[in-house]
């Protein structure tokens, strides 16, 4: 990339600061002291799974994707650099030189001053959000999710056992959500894993409680032994990350056979009684490379969503996760604006709250671009930061999910759950933000 400089701003050493906003929900986003260098990707795999692939960041200083703000601390305005549209979003750069930080850019931004930070992100995220032609958002249905409890272990008793509780106790939930377990394999979305008999089954069972029925995909990724990869290797692009035992990689969402396998996937899966729809993984298909088509990396990926809304319906709730941000904006109802609450092999999170600095940094981003998802909340005993983590979401979260094995739930669990899914914030933005 070729970096232009655009403007030069005298700042306090003591009292300057910087916000910025990195490229997808997994990416350090925050505000720091002008003196500072953002966090950085410890290797390559994190910088492929957490950071904008193919943008190399630079040793010291700031590197924010699409957004970035300056304090001066010196009494003069705020300044706002950001991306004019969903369409192209540029790096830009901040480097301290002396008192002096030096902004550079690598395509075009928009600069204005504001009273304070957040002013200026408020006043940031309304004019994208009307450049990005957001729809009037709506209220988001809580949700019960598989993951945080059972990951890839999940059957299909765990579901009704937890749907059976959840009636018995009359707890507010409206969504009943199958998490990642569910699939043949990363790429494979058609057939089923043998621990599951029939989605129809089970999407009937959840709707006649009254609720609806929710599903994972990591769409715009597959795993190289998959059928996809092996039947379509034209289909795949680089590799985007590591897990499932292996690496694997994302997709050219130009190529006309992929579309087709997508919107048949989900239009399927909506027929099939499904009309939440958490997609995850979704940087995957906005990486740089040669596609089949002429389109840029980012108006590949927008390509991709505006395909999966047509295949299942304006009514469908669509959650991004691991998606790029501003290059979302406009095309999903919901968005995870953090890191995952723990890993299945750290469950007590290390002792920290993962998901705070996300959530609240973003926290201007709900009811301009779409209702924030903070993660799940965990209720359970053994999860020491449960009251902490409690807290955040409900201070600052949008839409509300619990991820527990509600018979695991003591008292204190169940009067958090209650707490914090009954209190839904409405789907507009915040009266006050962090740190105003």
């Amino acid at each position: 990339m070729t970096y232009t400089l655009i403007d030069e701003v005298a700042v306090s050493l003591n009292r300057g600061r910087v916000y910025e906003e990195g490229w997808q929900s997994w990416s350090p986003t925050t505000l720091y002291g002008v003196t500072e260098t953002s966090r950085r990707p410890e290797s390559m795999l994190r910088h492929r799974m957490r950071f904008r692939a193919g943008a190399e960041q630079p040793a010291t200083g700031f590197h924010a994707e699409g957004l970035l703000l300056v304090d001066p601390g010196t009494g003069a305005p705020m300044r706002v650099y950001g991306a004019p549209t969903p369409d192209d979003i540029p790096s830009i750069r901040a480097e301290l030189v002396g008192q002096t930080l030096r902004i550079t850019a690598s395509g075009p931004v928009t600069a204005f001053d504001a009273t304070d930070a957040a002013t200026g992100l408020a006043q940031f995220g309304d004019r994208f959000a009307a450049t990005a032609g957001v729809p009037t958002l709506t209220t988001p249905p809580t949700a019960w999710c598989s993951w945080y409890r059972y990951f890839e272990g999940v059957v299909e008793q765990d579901i009704i056992e937890n749907l059976q509780a959840i009636d018995r106790l009359a707890l507010p939930v409206e969504v009943i959500q199958l998490d990642d377990g569910w699939e043949a394999g990363i790429g494979d979305w058609t057939p089923l894993h043998h621990k599951f008999s029939s989605l129809p089954g089970l999407a009937e069972r959840i709707r006649g409680t009254g609720r609806r029925a929710g599903i994972w995909l990591a769409p715009f990724i597959a795993s190289p032994t998959s059928e996809l990869a092996l039947n379509h290797p034209d289909w795949l692009m680089d590799e985007a990350g590591f897990n499932w035992g292996h690496d694997f990689r994302g997709l050219d969402l130009t190529q006309p056979g992929l579309q087709d396998y997508l919107w048949t996937t989900f239009r399927g899966l909506r027929d099939d009684g499904f009309d939440y729809f958490k997609l995850d993984f979704l940087y995957g298909g906005a990486l740089p490379g040669a596609r089949h088509g002429e389109a840029t990396a980012v108006d590949a990926y927008r390509s991709g969503l505006e395909l999966i809304r047509d295949a299942v319906g304006p009514d469908s709730f669509l959650l991004g996760c691991g998606a790029p941000i501003l290059p979302s904006v406009g095309l999903l109802d919901g968005m995870r604006v953090s890191p995952d609450t723990f890993h299945e092999h750290a469950q007590d999170a290390a002792g920290e709250l993962r998901g705070a600095m996300g959530t609240t940094a973003r926290a201007w981003q709900h009811g301009r671009f779409w209702v924030n998802d903070p993660d799940c909340l965990v209720a359970r005993p053994t999860f020491a930061l449960r009251e902490e983590w409690a807290a955040v979401v409900d201070r600052w979260g949008g839409l509300r999910s619990s991820s527990d094995r509600i018979a695991d739930l003591d008292q204190r669990g169940l009067e958090l759950t209650r707490q914090v899914l009954g209190n839904v914030p409405p789907p507009r933005p915040f009266a006050e933000l962090p740190g105003a």
